[in-house]
């Protein structure tokens, strides 16, 4: 028998069972946020082992079968690392867009000023990186790839500040969480309109009328989750046709998302104070008041969250345990040389990721200061801004995914060389810098 621990009347609040000692730890796991990036990087290593073995050409044939959907005369066919790049990133996104807006809304980034360094640093570690590639690229068979020198991974950034504990400050977190979200918001635009074909003005239009259905939805009060999936879903299928990455639909998506609870607390406790410990009535009927009284607690809880809240608790560990392992596994093999060290493409990325973001994120954050825009909180030195402008060279996820659609295959594998040697450069940099600023400043004898 589990041991159940036990009220004033004898009774357990809920029952439990066996999988209550597995789930509270699992639940546990999940809350570490470096978690995610270390199963990242695990899934990153088979990959390149893979595609350097005996079975590489087996291995990338898998992620080129073809799955289709056919209803009637409407067919659509991609191969499973589309599916993957194209759809499932799209979740990926939204859950990015959901992160952004809660802290716009609901975290520290709703005062301006304090919102404003992030953003004015991302935009710097957006622009510099992409004008040093240009400026190595120009007039080769690379220039296209621009966008990949643009974006920060998210999960791995976290997961090398999560190495040093409690020797940073929470400010350094909050300043390059929203750093890397507001760099994967703007490589996805950048994706949107620079790398997608052909726009269909048709199938634009049906979007536009599927994001108008949802904003007309939200004000109605609707809050069922399936139908916004469906409404979604639709969404996604005309931006695809209409020539555009289908992936911006999850960051549009994310944006509109309410981030008010419709229950607030005054309004749950006077529910909940309704609620009677034992039914006077012993009725199994669902009408009896008892029961319609704890059914509308059951609600009133329920929506005492937000619904970025809601979705963001759901979607997470789907996307940081799944998703973006799977997009790793499926995107970053490609096949060693050592003579692409000095491919004009793996030291333009190279170089873009590992100057260009420091002298980007750095400048325009000195500027805004400056200028007076943005406010810098105390904690948050110079020093360990530059410690995470150089964490910011790690561009992995975007990188890989910018890879895909900006380079041929003669090239692909060169851009890919240039993001895993800047990301390792990169994150080695940042966490040697964070740690030296930490030692340098501990008093002497003193321990962390």
């Amino acid at each position: 028998m589990v041991k159940q621990e036990k009220n004033e009347l004898g009774l357990s609040p809920l029952p439990k069972g066996y999988i209550d000692r597995i789930a509270k730890p699992f639940s546990s796991f999940l809350k570490i946020e470096s978690a995610g990036g270390g199963l990242l990087l695990l899934f990153t290593i088979v990959a390149l082992a893979l595609s350097n073995s005996p079975w590489a050409l087996h291995f990338e044939r898998i992620w080129e079968i073809s799955i289709g959907l056919h209803i009637g005369p409407l067919e659509s066919s991609r191969s499973i690392r589309e599916w993957i790049n194209d759809a499932l990133m799209t979740l990926f996104f939204f859950l990015v867009a959901l992160e952004l807006k809660r802290e716009l809304i609901l975290g520290e980034l709703r005062k301006p000023r304090v919102a404003a360094l992030p953003i004015i640093a991302a935009l710097g570690g957006m622009a510099i990186p992409p004008l040093i590639y240009l400026a190595l690229q120009a007039g080769q068979p690379g220039q296209h790839g621009w966008g990949t020198v643009m974006a920060t991974d998210t999960a791995f950034v976290i997961g090398c500040l999560a190495l040093l504990g409690t020797r940073i400050p929470q400010s350094l977190r909050l300043f390059m969480l929203s750093l890397a979200i507001i760099d994967d918001i703007g490589a996805i635009m950048v994706v949107a309109i620079g790398y997608s074909n052909n726009i269909s003005w048709d199938s634009l239009s049906l979007a536009l009328l599927g994001l108008l259905t949802i904003r007309a939805m939200t004000m109605l009060g609707l809050r069922g989750f399936p139908l916004y999936f469906l409404v979604g879903t639709t969404i996604w299928l005309a931006i695809d046709a209409s020539g555009i990455h289908p992936t911006i639909t999850g960051v549009i998506l994310g944006l509109m998302t309410p981030a008010r609870r419709w229950v607030n607390d005054k309004r749950l406790y006077a529910i909940l104070g309704q609620v009677v410990s034992h039914p006077t009535s012993r009725e199994s009927s669902r009408d009896t008041q008892d029961r319609i009284t704890l059914q509308v607690a059951a609600i009133a809880a329920r929506e005492s969250l937000s619904p970025v809240e809601r979705l963001e608790i759901a979607l997470h560990p789907w996307v940081g345990f799944f998703i973006m392992p799977l997009f790793a596994f499926a995107n970053a093999g490609f096949p060693f040389a050592f003579g692409d060290f000095s491919n004009s493409v793996t030291v333009a990325v190279f170089s873009g990721f590992v100057l260009g973001k420091p002298i980007g994120i750095l400048f325009l954050s000195w500027l805004a200061v400056r200028l007076h825009i943005a406010t810098r909180p105390p904690e948050l030195t110079w020093g360990l801004i530059a410690g995470g402008s150089l964490l910011a060279g790690i561009g992995f996820t975007m990188a890989l995914f910018i890879t895909s659609l900006a380079f041929d295959e003669s090239l692909a594998s060169s851009a890919k060389l240039g993001i895993f040697i800047a990301s390792a450069f990169s994150a080695m940099a940042g966490v040697l810098l964070l740690t030296w600023l930490h030692a340098r400043k501990k008093p002497p004898g003193a321990s962390d």
